[in-house]
């Protein structure tokens, strides 16, 4: 990934995050077969054909809660028993946010990726999230080497100070003052609005 800019990269077309790496198999196999093609490719799910035509998908949350939780047998459960179909599609060039949207939408972790009823491959939302933080994280080295990123807000960070040789010391940020007045116009100033407490926190320290 070229880009550091969330931004730019969230307009990108999907097709820049297909993974090319599919399991396909027919309906009528089995769950502990499609368990097995899924270790091997190192997939997180199965699609599943009838004659050729891809006809659902069967992911690893599938097989857990309609199979394993149930205590069924994955050696006797066919897949296109348990798959989910309609099998949701995005075009290659649909934007990369376009195809986030339809996940949160469908509640779902990947889609498949398709352009004239031919599989590309598969987007995984692990897979942009991902890009997503090394991009996050760029913006961070960059920020440490020295490009003016704006991280945070300066006023949001708490510094720690050494009070040991100060007379008094703020009870709202614990600056330190040699006088008791010059503490009092500190948070008359800063903490409570001029004048407010000219005199009363004089009390406190008398």
């Amino acid at each position: 990934m070229s880009s550091n800019d969330i931004t730019s990269l969230l307009s990108m077309p999907i097709e820049h995050f297909i993974n090319m790496n599919v399991a396909i198999m027919e309906g009528d196999k089995y769950i502990d077969q499609a368990l097995e093609m899924m270790k091997e490719k190192g997939v997180r799910s199965v699609l599943v054909s009838h004659q050729g035509e891809v006809m659902g998908i069967l992911s690893k949350t599938d097989i857990l809660f309609k199979v394993m939780s149930q205590g069924r047998n994955p050696g006797k459960v066919r897949l296109r028993e348990v798959m989910t179909s309609p099998v949701l599609a995005v075009d290659p060039k649909s934007t990369v946010q376009d195809t986030l949207a339809m996940m949160d939408k469908h509640v779902v972790r990947q889609l498949i990726v398709s352009s004239s009823s031919a599989v590309l491959g598969m987007v995984y939302r692990d897979d942009i999230f991902e890009s997503i933080h090394m991009s996050t994280m760029s913006t961070a080295n960059a920020a440490l080497k020295g490009t003016p990123v704006c991280i945070i807000n300066p006023k949001a960070i708490a510094y720690v100070r050494d009070t040991s040789s100060a007379k008094v010391v703020c009870p709202y940020c614990e600056l330190p003052y040699d006088t008791k007045e010059a503490l009092s116009k500190h948070i008359d100033r800063l903490h409570t609005g001029a004048g407010v407490l000219e005199g009363d926190v004089r009390k406190t320290f008398e």
